[in-house]
C-alpha cells in the first residue's frame, strides 16, 4: 500500500493516517503491524522493515491520535490535552534512528521505539516552530487531512490536487452544468 503524504510534516501525515474522520466510519490505514512499517519507510524514517507486533501498533494509534489532539488544539488556540503532550514528549524524549553510511550508501535502520521517536521529535519541532501558523484542514468536506500551506499568499485550499482538490473541482463543476440546465429549461417553458 502507498501512503499519502500531503500534510508537509511528520506530524501531519502521521494522523492523516486515520483518513476522512468527518465520515461516521472512517478509514484506517494503519489497519495491521504491516502497514505501520510501511508507513515508517514510506516516510523515509527506515529504509528496512521493522518488526512489529500488535503491541507496537497499539502505541503508534495512541501516539497518533495524541498528535492529532495536539495539532487541533494549536490550530484552535487552546491549551494542550495534559495527556497527549506527555505521550509525545515521553516519545520525544527517547533516541532516534541514526543515519549509517555502508559502501553501498546512506543506511536508516530503526526499532519501533525510534521510529515513534521520530514522529514525536518532528510533533515538537512543528508545533513549537513558526510553520505552527500555517496549519490548514483540506477544504475537501470529506477529508480531515491537516496541511502545512506555503502557498504564495496562504490560499491552498487542499490537501493534495489528486484526489482532494480534483473531486470538489468535479462537483462544482456539475452544479454550475445542472443550474445552467435548470435556467435553460426555465427559459424554454416560459
Amino acid at each position: 500500500m502507498l501512503h499519502p503524504f500531503p500534510g508537509g510534516a511528520l506530524a501531519l501525515d502521521f494522523p492523516g493516517t486515520l483518513r476522512f474522520r468527518h465520515r461516521s466510519e472512517p478509514r484506517e490505514d494503519l489497519s495491521a503491524p504491516q502497514r505501520l512499517g510501511e508507513w515508517f519507510q514510506q516516510a523515509g524514517i527506515t529504509q528496512d522493515e521493522i518488526p512489529l507486533g500488535p503491541a507496537d501498533l497499539d502505541a503508534a494509534l495512541r501516539l497518533r491520535e495524541a498528535v492529532y489532539r495536539l495539532v487541533l488544539a494549536r490550530m484552535a488556540d487552546e491549551p494542550y490535552d495534559t495527556d497527549a503532550l506527555a505521550l509525545v514528549n515521553e516519545y520525544a524524549r527517547k533516541p532516534t534512528p541514526v543515519p549509517q553510511l555502508t559502501a553501498e550508501g546512506r543506511q536508516m535502520e530503526a526499532t519501533a521505539e525510534q521510529a515513534f521517536a521520530a514522529v514525536a521529535q518532528d510533533t515538537v519541532t512543528v508545533l513549537s516552530g513558526s510553520d505552527a501558523s500555517l496549519f490548514k484542514e483540506c477544504s475537501n468536506p470529506e477529508c480531515s487531512q491537516i496541511f502545512l500551506d506555503r502557498s504564495q499568499g496562504g490560499r491552498r485550499e487542499w490537501c493534495a490536487m489528486d484526489p482532494c482538490g480534483n473531486k470538489v473541482k468535479a462537483a462544482a463543476y456539475r452544479a454550475r452544468k445542472r443550474a445552467a440546465g435548470r435556467k435553460a429549461l426555465a427559459g424554454r417553458t416560459r
